[in-house]
C-alpha cells in the first residue's frame, strides 16, 4: 500500500460521506484496506494519539451507520470494530 492509495481511499470515502472528519474517514478506509481493524493497531501505524482515534471510532459507532464496534478489551483499551459500507 502506498501512501497515494491510502489517502485517495480517504478521499473517496470523504466524498461519499462528507460530514465525516478526515479521521474518521481514515479509520474507514484503513479497515477497508485490511491495514488496520481496531484503534490501537491504526493509533500505532498512522502516529496518532490512541485516545483520539477511539474518540473517532466510537462517534462512528454511535452513529450506527458506517462501524460497529465488535470487542473491546478494558485492559488495552484496543477496540476491535467492522466497517459496513
Amino acid at each position: 500500500m502506498s501512501d497515494g492509495a491510502f489517502m485517495a481511499a480517504v478521499e473517496q470515502v470523504l466524498q461519499v460521506y462528507p460530514d465525516l472528519s478526515k479521521l474518521q474517514a481514515a479509520v474507514v478506509a484503513a479497515d477497508e484496506m485490511d491495514i488496520a481493524h481496531d484503534g490501537r493497531s491504526f493509533a500505532r501505524i498512522f502516529g496518532v494519539a490512541h485516545s483520539r482515534v477511539l474518540r473517532q471510532v466510537n462517534a462512528l459507532d454511535e452513529a450506527g451507520a458506517l462501524l460497529r464496534i465488535t470487542k473491546r478489551e478494558p485492559r488495552t483499551r484496543r477496540t476491535h470494530y467492522v466497517v459496513s459500507l
